[in-house]
């Protein structure tokens, strides 16, 4: 039987971690001690074992509980399929973004002169590949990084202040 810090320090997980699956009901140990301190056994530490591999993948943790207490293995299946899925689209998007920027960085000096244009930009993005959503999606990935370097890029496209407020504005609300 292993205490929350012993089976933190045994995974290399957060007491946290181990605290917020059991509030999601993923792992409840499997005795509290007089003192209330919680106890997990062989049964838990093997669930643990899987909730973290099937986290390694990916999986969000409101679909282990499924995964978890599945009757069949067409379920596991199926929503490996999905995270499968889910995770190819978005290597394709990372793949075109950075078919974008290569496009920029071989010719860096297009920015440094201001010789790109929101259009001329608009162009280069889609000539990449990327939809106006993968381009929404870039802008927002830019400003929750860099947003002092974002700014800067827009006002390098010379986007006038008020657009460029709007734009920032709308890649903080979620999609």
């Amino acid at each position: 039987m292993l205490t929350v810090s012993q089976l933190a320090k045994k995974f290399g997980i957060s007491r946290t971690t181990i605290l917020y699956y059991e509030r999601a009901g993923l792992l409840l140990p499997t005795k509290r001690s007089s003192n209330n301190y919680r106890w997990y056994g062989e049964k838990e530490i093997s669930k643990l074992e899987t909730i973290i591999a099937y986290r390694s993948f990916g999986l969000p943790v409101a679909q282990l509980s499924e995964l978890l207490d599945r009757e069949d293995e067409a379920t596991q299946e199926q929503i490996l399929c999905n995270q499968f899925k889910a995770l190819e689209t978005e290597i394709q998007q990372l793949r075109l973004q950075q078919k974008a920027i290569m496009t920029l960085l071989k010719h860096p000096d297009l920015l440094e002169n201001q010789m790109v244009t929101k259009k001329r930009w608009s162009s280069i993005m889609k000539a990449a590949g990327l939809s106006d959503q993968d381009m929404h999606n870039w802008h927002q990935q830019f400003e929750k990084m860099e947003p002092e370097a974002h700014q800067q890029f827009l006002e390098s496209l010379n986007i006038s202040p008020d657009e460029i407020k709007k734009i920032r504005s709308s890649t903080k609300k979620k999609s």
